[in-house]
């Protein structure tokens, strides 16, 4: 009976697998954007898109793509700190100390460059740049 354990582990670890992947699955139907900026973030830092969603706080360099996500989500598309924090599973409190952080690291220029690189990304992929290009040449 020792290896029941294992099985039990294994299930419980595919269902909360299953579970991160429906909810991925859920915010591009729900909010295309901020899919496509997880979808960035989660593709330079070299993590998955799922574990930007994970409940707990993981190793560091997820922690910190989900903080650098957490803060273009609500920089770059607008979204409130609440509203975010729903995104991540998370409080608006934990979202704030996440945007002071990225906001205080875009001093050192090496980082603020690749910042203003996700940026152009994220507004690349979801089409911002052709909506602000086809109101500039209506104004």
């Amino acid at each position: 009976m020792a290896g029941a354990g294992a099985v039990g582990r294994a299930d419980s670890g595919a269902f909360a697998a299953r579970a991160l992947a429906a909810r991925a699955e859920r915010l591009r139907r729900e909010d295309p954007s901020a899919a496509v900026a997880l979808g960035v973030v989660a593709e330079a830092r070299g993590v998955a898109i799922t574990e930007l969603l994970l409940p707990n706080r993981g190793v560091a360099e997820i922690a910190f793509a989900r903080q650098l996500a957490m803060y273009l989500v609500h920089i770059l598309l607008g979204r409130s700190l609440t509203e975010v924090g729903a995104v991540f599973g998370r409080d608006r409190t934990t979202v704030a100390h996440a945007c002071a952080l990225i906001e205080d690291m875009r001093e050192k220029r090496r980082f603020d460059a690749e910042v203003d690189h996700l940026e152009t990304l994220i507004n690349e992929r979801c089409g911002f740049a052709q909506m602000a290009e086809a109101h500039r040449a209506a104004s």
